[in-house]
């Protein structure tokens, strides 16, 4: 297993992420996301997996001006300059991968 998190250091959800894994011994790397982003191509991936729309932090100040871009790529375009308006944690497991807190996916990967 090839475990990433996506995350940032002050999100509730992504330290129980690295907990839960953690506490399985499951090894993983850990990759702060308002520090180093994502790639093109990761985030393409990742939405490929989850969807443009999981992707978005509701929380973020520009959340509700996402919801209004027709297209898809301009809303992932919007995400690789502004990588703190990605929801975390993004957990990757190869080509699966899921946003937020989701132990219950992360059982079947083991």
């Amino acid at each position: 297993m090839n475990i990433q998190i996506y995350g940032k250091n002050k999100c509730f959800d992504t330290k129980k992420a690295q907990r839960y894994f953690q506490e399985r011994r499951v090894k993983f790397q850990f990759i702060d996301l308002p520090r180093y982003g994502m790639g093109p191509r990761e985030l393409e991936n990742v939405a490929r997996a989850v969807g443009v729309d999981a992707l978005i932090d509701p929380k973020h100040p520009d959340a509700e001006l996402l919801s209004h871009y027709a297209y898809d790529v301009q809303k992932l375009e919007y995400l690789l300059e502004h990588p703190k308006a990605i929801r975390t944690p993004i957990v990757r497991n190869g080509k699966k991968a899921t946003v937020g807190y989701c132990p219950d996916v992360w059982k079947d990967w083991e």
